[in-house]
């Protein structure tokens, strides 16, 4: 167990202009592709911001190619994961043999005005940054370009170069103008999963209404289900459900949040078709089974398989996905069956929600907050995070203790054993981070006049009474390609 001081910045005067990291640059590149001078260009495959004069590109592309090589002449095998300047966080990944990603990051910085009209002065605040956290950005940026392109290889196998650079542009100008670098912290380099917990009998009703669809419509291969963003259940791998459920629960659900919020008579409002017994429609694919001109198109995904990945179409009814032709009599025959049977499972998993609040008692201010991630599930919890989603991350904590969990997070990733550290903060808070058997837990006290020995007390008492909770309607299934 360490024990240590931590002191939070220093607060700045009332005219100084604090600026959040920002993304400078973000470009894909790979160095086989022009080997030879005056060929240099042929290895920029992606580079934002467009505008940026064709040399200058070429010369960051070289310099970061330089690094990487460099590197490699101390650990063949672990080249560069990122470079530290004053201004700026560069951060490198490889997600396939000789194809790099590069992200650039403006260090956060302060503006302080001088006196007698000179030119503010501005203070660098390179340590905020944590590598841990962007360089999971990075690698999340690959995993949701892989979702829905498949890897840049198949790119390069069904169209050549020419190919890949049209996916990786068509894909990346739209995403990377999702990204909100200010928002990012330690649930990003988790990338866990929210649990919904539910009582055995409605756990085995879900599991019932799930096979029976997929017995009912052969077009299923896969289903997941989840409750208020919480999965309760999937057939997915692991690591596709966890990429699929980040694009589901920060972009595709709240696009549709604000419509389901809106008044009766709002033109947000999705008009409701078919039959009015149930409640369910479709995210994703047709709005309107009565429209003779409706389009029956489903976004395309990519999901691990033995011999590779396979290609799926993404039908969201509250949630599901597939890829043949799905013609309208399929998605009526899916409406048909799902939505009464998922209007009474919301109904039955709504009460054990409520059941679940009165178990926890009224709402008030807790003494502690916490993060809790499970390695080998992905099973994530925050009483820290208020919202968290694409564009936003509200915390109910200071910036500065979300740092602290950061470096905790940082430390943990240095040793393989399990371990221990407690951190007094000098505004009076104690941040204690433990890491054991795949699980870490982050938890913030506000116990001023508390030891180190009570400390250790009350986050043994937490870890008693929380230790068990963790399981997630909208209901999500894929159909194979045929």
């Amino acid at each position: 167990m360490v024990c240590v001081s931590y002191s939070p910045r220093m607060a700045s005067g009332m005219q100084d202009k604090q600026y959040t990291p920002s993304l400078l640059s973000f470009f894909i590149y790979n160095p086989t592709f022009g080997p030879r001078e005056g060929e240099e260009e042929k290895k920029i495959l992606f580079y934002h911001p467009i505008d940026v004069e064709k040399n200058e590109k070429i010369r960051n592309v070289g310099l970061c190619e330089a690094i990487v090589q460099f590197t490699r002449t101390f650990c063949p095998t672990k080249p560069a994961k990122s470079l530290h300047t004053q201004k700026n966080r560069q951060f490198f990944f490889e997600p396939e043999d000789n194809f790099w990603i590069v992200m650039v990051v403006r260090n956060p910085m302060i503006e302080k005005p001088n006196k007698d009209g000179k030119p503010p002065t501005t203070e660098y605040q390179e340590e905020e940054i944590l590598d841990t956290v962007y360089g999971a950005v990075v690698r999340q940026c690959y995993s949701m370009y892989k979702l829905f392109n498949g890897t840049f290889g198949r790119a390069m196998e069904a169209g050549g170069v020419e190919l890949l650079i049209q996916k990786l542009e068509k894909f990346f100008y739209r995403y990377l103008q999702t990204l909100h670098l200010q928002s990012c912290d330690l649930l990003d380099v988790f990338g866990g999963i929210s649990f919904f917990p539910l009582d055995k009998m409605t756990y085995l009703k879900i599991q019932s209404f799930v096979n029976r669809v997929e017995e009912s419509l052969s077009l299923i291969k896969y289903t997941a289900f989840l409750y208020n963003d919480q999965l309760i259940w999937s057939g997915l791998e692991q690591d596709d459900m966890r990429i699929l459920y980040k694009y589901l629960t920060t972009s595709l659900f709240p696009r549709h949040s604000e419509p389901e919020l809106a008044g009766r008579d709002s033109p947000l409002r999705p008009e409701v078709t078919g039959n009015l017994l149930h409640y369910g429609r479709f995210l994703t694919g047709p709005t309107n089974f009565k429209d003779p001109e409706a389009k029956f198109r489903f976004p395309k995904i990519f999901v691990s398989t033995e011999d590779g990945y396979e290609e799926l179409h993404l039908i969201v009814y509250k949630v599901r996905e597939t890829s043949v032709e799905l013609t309208r009599a399929f998605c009526e025959q899916l409406d048909s069956l799902v939505g009464p049977q998922l209007t009474l499972l919301a109904s039955d998993i709504c009460e054990q929600f409520t059941i679940n609040r009165r178990i926890a008692g009224p709402e008030k201010e807790p003494q502690f907050k916490f993060i809790y991630f499970n390695h080998m599930n992905l099973a994530e919890k925050s009483t820290i995070h208020m919202r968290k989603t694409a564009s936003v991350s509200l915390t109910s904590v200071h910036p500065d203790l979300m740092k602290i969990l950061g470096d905790i997070n940082c430390d943990f990733a240095r040793v393989d054993e399990d371990e221990e550290i407690i951190v007094k903060a000098m505004t009076d808070y104690w941040v204690v981070g433990k890491k054991s058997d795949q699980r870490e837990l982050y938890v913030i006290l506000n116990q001023k006049n508390a030891n180190l020995i009570e400390v250790n007390e009350e986050v043994k008492r937490l870890c008693a009474t929380h230790g068990k909770t963790l399981k997630p309607v909208g209901v999500a299934v894929m159909a194979a390609s045929v």
